[in-house]
């Protein structure tokens, strides 16, 4: 990303609108977001200046300081683009400064309300439970102030894998070597290094604190670091649930991909921890056989619901009462993991004029199964066949917190279909859980960085002709080196002009525009 974005910043022209001023910089002088929303496009007619047309305008932006969550269908979205996960690695510093400044600034003439930026326990925490380190992140942090955007913020607990970020502070990591059951098992005893167990969460077995102390702690010192961005910049602050920041248990294999991953996934309740609460609750039940183990006859990580008997469409385990208790029980150490992590961070940040969310996973792949399998192994369950994501928006809406639904591009294909997916039912029954229960909804892509015309057609879609629960953002993930390419960044011109503006002019539209941009970042690049 060292040279990319500077394409866009040599191509366009300079700023001259008097409304982009104030709607960055706010009426006030101040600096605080004051956008409003711009009328639907016109269909026809021409529009060469997407900063003129103003993308952050067409999407508005609600009020940061309005903590009312009533759902609004009607409500503009904010668009928002995330910036590289590796940023920042080291706490102290900014990685490639000059690149994710032009980026940002990249972002304020297309017009976008502001940038994402995920901010990792393990890089601003790594070597003490005693000291943080935030220079890098407030680096970045005063270059989206300096270009008068909105900053949401992506407090995670546990890094990506293969992100160039490490999954969590070495300290922490530490403590497996004694205790390797702070980790997420499986049916095998392979364990997930770098996501702990929910089942953790109120034992004081890192150092004598418990996870909820730490991140309680990491949320704190975030808050009291950036107190000056509150009132003029961070707008959204978006809380990491579980691994990749989603809510949701590692079912997927270690390190698979899960925009090409088709299997079932594997229940993860065979750590010493969850076990113990297993049998407790089966204790409970007046069933004490029922918490000897997870089940025994589930399927393999990329195993289909048919292949052992446990999700099998009629007459599988999961029918049972054995089933139904087993999945109620693991959904619901979901839930209560949700819940409190969101109980304390509207502790922390609930005085804060800032949008609080959280990420859900976007399973649509077996979602036409009567068991929803993938759904169940990832702990989205509830018994008589009934929405699995209700629990979850309830959860949400309690709290106040926005859903963040990472699946707003996801079309149809062979793969999807082989594997049963159902995408547009996944997304209806999201929102109606959402709207039974009054939580609000924003939206991400799934894929990081697309380029088919399709994806970007169904985002538009999702966030600005759908008639049910429209988002109150949508961010596009991720900027970096394939997103200012000459294959990506003309098709994202194209769909920010096309929402701006409703159609482009094919003699001299942003596809030429965005192909001349790319091919002179390239060759910037060659030439460093």
């Amino acid at each position: 990303m060292e040279t990319a974005p500077m394409m866009l910043l040599q191509h366009a022209p300079a700023p001259a609108s008097g409304w982009r001023r104030q709607a960055v910089r706010g009426l006030d002088g101040r600096g605080a977001p004051n956008r409003v929303a711009f009328r639907r496009a016109r269909q026809g007619g021409s529009c060469r200046d997407l900063r003129a047309a103003g993308l952050g305008r067409f999407f508005g932006g609600g009020d940061p300081n309005n903590n009312n969550h009533e759902v609004d269908d009607f409500a503009p979205a904010r668009l928002f683009v995330g910036l590289p996960i590796d940023s920042v690695t080291d706490g102290a510093t900014v990685n490639s400064a000059a690149a994710v400044a032009a980026g940002i600034r990249a972002v304020s003439l297309l017009g976008a309300d502001g940038v994402e930026l995920p901010v990792f326990w393990s890089v601003a925490q790594p070597e003490s439970p005693d000291r943080f380190s935030w220079a890098g992140y407030q680096a970045v942090a005063d270059m989206v102030r300096a270009e008068g955007l909105s900053l949401r913020v992506s407090l995670r607990a546990h890094g990506t894998p293969g992100g160039g970020v490490p999954t969590l502070p070495a300290w922490v990591s530490g403590v497996a070597a004694d205790d390797p059951d702070i980790f997420f098992t499986d049916r095998s005893g392979a364990r997930h290094e770098g996501c702990l167990s929910f089942a953790i969460d109120e034992l004081p077995v890192l150092h004598g604190r418990s996870p909820l102390q730490l991140y309680e702690a990491f949320f704190r010192s975030f808050a009291a670091a950036f107190e000056d961005f509150f009132d003029s910049t961070i707008t959204d602050v978006t809380v990491g649930l579980g691994v990749n920041g989603v809510l949701r248990y590692p079912s997927y294999p270690p390190g698979s991909d899960a925009r090409k991953f088709t299997g079932v996934g594997e229940f993860q309740c065979y750590d010493k921890y969850m076990l113990a609460q297993l049998r407790q609750q089966a204790e409970e039940a007046g069933n004490s056989m029922w918490g000897l183990s997870g089940p025994h006859d589930a399927p393999l990580y990329h195993e289909s619901p048919d292949s052992c008997g446990f999700f099998r469409e009629r007459g599988g385990s999961w029918e049972t009462p054995y089933g139904d208790f087993f999945l109620s029980w693991y959904a619901g150490q979901l839930v209560g993991h949700g819940d409190r992590v969101l109980g304390m961070a509207s502790a922390v940040f609930g005085g804060k004029p800032v949008e609080l969310s959280a990420k859900i996973p976007f399973m649509h792949w077996w979602h036409g199964a009567l068991s929803r399998p993938a759904e169940a192994a990832a702990g989205f369950y509830k018994s008589n066949k009934k929405n699995g994501y209700s629990p979850v928006a309830k959860l949400f809406a309690r709290h106040g917190c926005t859903m963040v639904v990472p699946g707003m591009d996801v079309c149809m294909n062979k793969q999807h279909h082989s594997a049963g997916s159902s995408p547009d039912q996944l997304l209806v029954q999201i929102k109606n859980a959402c709207r039974r229960h009054g939580a609000r909804i924003a939206g991400e892509n799934a894929s990081l960085v697309m380029t088919h015309t399709s994806s970007f057609s169904r985002i538009r879609s999702n966030i600005l002709t759908t008639e049910l629960m429209r988002p109150c953002h949508f961010t596009y993930q991720r900027m970096g080196a394939e997103f200012f390419s000459p294959d990506h960044f003309p098709q994202f011109m194209e769909f920010v002009r096309s929402v701006v503006c409703g159609e482009w002019d094919e003699d001299d539209g942003p596809a030429d525009e965005g192909r001349a941009m790319a091919a002179s970042g390239s060759a910037k690049a060659r030439e460093a």
